[in-house]
């Protein structure tokens, strides 16, 4: 009955899996996208099941709690928070009865440790045993599983929703092309000083950032970045293969005859700032940037977190959630910022953290370091993650703003 569950539990997550990579795929999306992703689950999964009935009950108990929460997150993240943000739809049923199965699958681990319990030790015995299995239970569940459920959640957010928004002026629906053949969405507001900014990414919390651009002249451009919104492909929230929907935006605004292709800029939040930095490396078309919030994508930025020792920066979560998100996203980590900030110049470059915002923000003093002139870092006391424009809406305009002034706006 105990193999039976497990079994069944398996197969439950193996329904989603290829029900996930192989069905129900993203729009622009095809089964090649996901050979990896869906490939490699579905072998671990076979595996598991096939090497179950052999173990001893602690190590089933192990496996079976190992499973657990990457089924549950896989439940929640790609079934119960699509529906409630948008609708059920696509594989949201099958990603919900993987949750089951993974609460199942907790429930059977814990059972078996239980049932299984040894009682024929003395007692300073076995409470070192068990003192000794909790402690490599807690590594294995920080440095390795727990880093497995954030890739899983990384590699499947739900889409945010896009309803008409008050832009201040007038604006135009677009769609755009990437470089592998994604379809994304976006809003245009034209410019009227011959300049435009990309405000990245998305159409839901760059709202103010874009207002206040269009007010003061400039051509806006939001869009929907590839999985997001209701443009086409698969969403990371870690920004992997987003840089051609930058490249896409880049495309756009210097074929519009209201801009002066020498002056586009970029003002990203976030994840969004991350994929502005590493597009400018790359683009000579992007003349200034502003990042707002950039910190830790991959193991490549970890290794640069000055708040870690040099010798133990490898020893995080990090290093597994990298290795994970790349099987699940069937892509390559991109560069490491760090690394591309120096590429920008001599084009400038504006970078602002928030010191109570997320833990990672402080690589903004490594970027800041790497970076070379015109450059620039605005540091925060308080507003939190991306929220340098709701804590200072004057010091913001006047500082951002006035960067882009600088930089587009100024003679060339």
């Amino acid at each position: 009955m105990e193999r039976k569950a497990f079994t069944a539990a398996m197969a439950l997550i193996g329904i989603w899996v290829a029900d996930d990579a192989f069905v129900n795929r993203e729009p622009g999306t095809n089964a090649a996208d996901h050979l990896v992703g869906g490939l490699v689950p579905l072998a671990l999964l076979a595996a598991s099941a096939a090497v179950y009935p052999r173990l001893r009950p602690g190590w089933r108990a192990a496996l079976a709690l190992a499973w657990a929460p990457c089924a549950i997150a896989a439940g929640i993240a790609d079934g119960v928070r699509h529906v409630a943000i948008d609708r059920f739809a696509g594989d949201d049923g099958t990603a919900i009865l993987a949750g089951l199965a993974g609460v199942g699958l907790l429930v059977l681990g814990v059972w078996t440790l239980w049932r299984h319990r040894r009682r024929d030790e003395r007692p300073l015995r076995r409470w070192l045993r068990r003192a000794g299995v909790a402690a490599a239970a807690a590594f294995a569940g920080v440095f390795v599983v727990m880093p497995v459920c954030f890739a899983i959640v990384t590699t499947h957010p739900a889409r945010s929703p896009v309803s008409p928004a008050d832009l201040g002026r007038p604006y135009e629906e677009v769609t755009l092309t990437t470089s592998d053949g994604l379809e994304l969405d976006g809003w245009y507001v034209p410019s009227r000083n011959r300049a435009a900014v990309i405000v990245f990414p998305g159409r839901r919390g760059t709202l103010g950032h874009a207002r206040l651009l269009a007010r003061l002249g400039y051509g806006v451009l939001l869009i929907d970045r590839r999985g997001d919104g209701t443009s086409e492909g698969d969403g990371n929230a870690r920004g992997w293969s987003g840089e051609p929907d930058v490249v896409a935006a880049l495309d756009f605004l210097s074929a519009r005859d209201d801009v002066d292709p020498q002056r586009i800029g970029g003002l990203g939040l976030s994840v969004g700032g991350e994929l502005l930095l590493q597009t400018a490396a790359h683009d000579r078309r992007l003349a200034a940037v502003v990042s707002e919030g950039a910190g830790i994508r991959s193991i490549a930025e970890q290794m640069e977190n000055p708040d870690a020792p040099a010798a133990l920066r490898w020893l995080s979560p990090t290093t597994v959630e990298t290795a994970a998100t790349a099987v699940l996203a069937n892509a390559f980590p991109p560069p490491g910022l760090a690394d591309l900030v120096g590429r920008i110049a001599p084009r400038a470059v504006l970078l602002i953290r928030a010191e109570d915002g997320n833990v990672d923000e402080g690589l903004n003093e490594v970027y800041f370091d790497r970076a070379g002139e015109p450059k620039a870092l605005w540091t925060l006391p308080s507003g939190g993650h991306t929220g340098a424009l709701r804590a200072d809406p004057d010091g913001y305009e006047r500082r951002v703003v006035g960067f882009l002034d600088t930089w587009l706006l100024g003679d060339r």
